[in-house]
């Protein structure tokens, strides 16, 4: 799995290629929007790998004897599915 920081600095690779070229071409408005869209997507990130951090936490946290979250789940769906005889 990729260190947040990795994915960070990727995200942020990927943006300030754009940046610097539509600032190459005095491209103002392109410029504005890719930081508007950095700066959007950056929070997106941070939460997907807050998610995914709380994930492996959890399933870390898990014993031999308890169930899987996956498992965990596919209880809830079973319980909560209207089953008409």
């Amino acid at each position: 799995m990729r260190s947040r920081s990795k994915v960070v600095a990727s995200l942020e690779s990927v943006y300030r290629e754009a940046f610097e070229q539509a600032d190459a071409s005095g491209d103002a408005a392109r410029m504005e929007a890719l930081d508007f869209r950095f700066q959007r997507d950056q929070v997106f990130l941070e939460v997907m790998l807050d998610i995914r951090d709380g994930v492996v936490e959890a399933g870390a946290k898990e014993s031999e004897d308890e169930p899987s979250l996956l498992d965990r789940a596919k209880a809830i769906r079973k319980f909560t599915k209207l089953r008409v005889p």
